[in-house]
């Protein structure tokens, strides 16, 4: 790894075009996703109707796992969060 991309990755400002395994949460669960498995038309909407501030993925970890997989089973075709996000993950690779 060259230096340039080392040192970025250390301070932590790799992109997610310099890295493909991020994805970003809005093209992960982008607005066809969320219309096809909730109510709702996009993922900004399911979080504000859950009372979270939830950015990156990292703002979604710092959220007790019993609260927000309760939201996920209350609002959407999931029972839970790592349901929900192993089939927007399946579905972005196609």
């Amino acid at each position: 790894m060259p230096f340039d991309e080392l040192l970025k990755e250390l301070q932590g400002q790799k992109t997610a075009q310099e890295d493909p395994n991020h994805v970003p949460l809005g093209q992960l669960f982008n607005d066809a996703f969320m219309g096809k498995y909730s109510n709702m038309n996009s993922f900004a909407e399911f979080v504000e109707k859950g009372n979270f501030k939830i950015e990156t993925r990292e703002d979604i970890g710092n959220i007790p796992d019993e609260l927000f997989d309760r939201h996920v089973a209350r609002e959407t075709k999931f029972a839970d969060w790592k349901a929900m996000l192993e089939t927007a993950t399946k579905e972005l690779s196609k």
